[in-house]
């Protein structure tokens, strides 16, 4: 209990941080609509083009403008030097982390609630499959890349260079993910239910977020105090 108590205070602590300013949130937003509105233009928005691109574009969308609130999850930390009494604090590393990927989750699903009706309505689709499944799916896929994205975080916090390097090290290991998503998101947006086939899909989601869940919680303490 105490455990995930310390979770849930660095969570709240990031979310009040972040509503307070909505530096990140505005910007991921604002990022996500304008994309989606200006590939609405380059696409002709037909319900049979639509289902065969629909996953791809969400995902790409999602993707980018989560990088934006991933790279602020430790860079906020450094003024006044916060991210060291964190550490000094009797929270554990593993506590720390989760807590920031808790509060990073629910930025992201906000962002993507936003983006989701914005596309089914300049792109003529809709929703087939069961609402409920779908987010579900998007939980599972935005955990393994708000996972993979606040580990790296925590490793670039201190490079001068950080906003350029958190993509280039973060994108290649979210391919999986991002494959898996990509095709569950394209049934659900064109089909009523998953298949067998297709289940597989939603397996390897949860076995992505499991072992790389368990690999940060593993390492984050090596990461931050070294």
């Amino acid at each position: 209990m105490r455990y995930a108590r310390q979770i849930l205070t660095v969570a709240f602590k990031d979310l009040r941080s972040e509503l307070r300013t909505k530096e990140a949130v505005n910007a991921s937003v604002s990022f996500s609509l304008v994309i989606l509105i200006l590939f609405s233009f380059a696409f002709d928005p037909s319900a049979e083009s639509t289902r065969e691109f629909s996953g791809g574009l969400l995902w790409i969308v999602f993707a980018f403008a989560g990088a934006l609130i991933l790279n602020r999850s430790f860079a906020r930390e450094l003024q006044n030097d916060c991210l060291d009494a964190l550490l000094a604090s009797p929270v554990p590393a593993s506590a720390l982390f989760l807590g920031k990927s808790v509060a990073n989750l629910l930025l992201l699903l906000a962002v993507e609630l936003v983006g989701l009706p914005v596309f089914l309505v300049f792109y003529n689709a809709r929703i087939v499959g069961s609402f409920w499944t779908l987010f579900g799916v998007m939980a599972l896929a935005t955990w393994g890349l708000t996972v993979v994205g606040t580990m790296f975080s925590a490793l670039t916090v201190n490079l001068r260079l950080r906003e350029l390097m958190l993509p280039m090290l973060v994108y290649p290991l979210m391919i999986p993910c991002l494959m898996a998503a990509i095709q569950l998101t394209t049934v659900l947006l064109g089909e009523p239910s998953l298949d067998a086939g297709q289940m597989v899909w939603l397996r390897f989601l949860v076995g992505f977020d499991v072992i790389f869940t368990a690999l940060a919680v593993a390492l984050v303490d090596t990461v931050l105090v070294g």
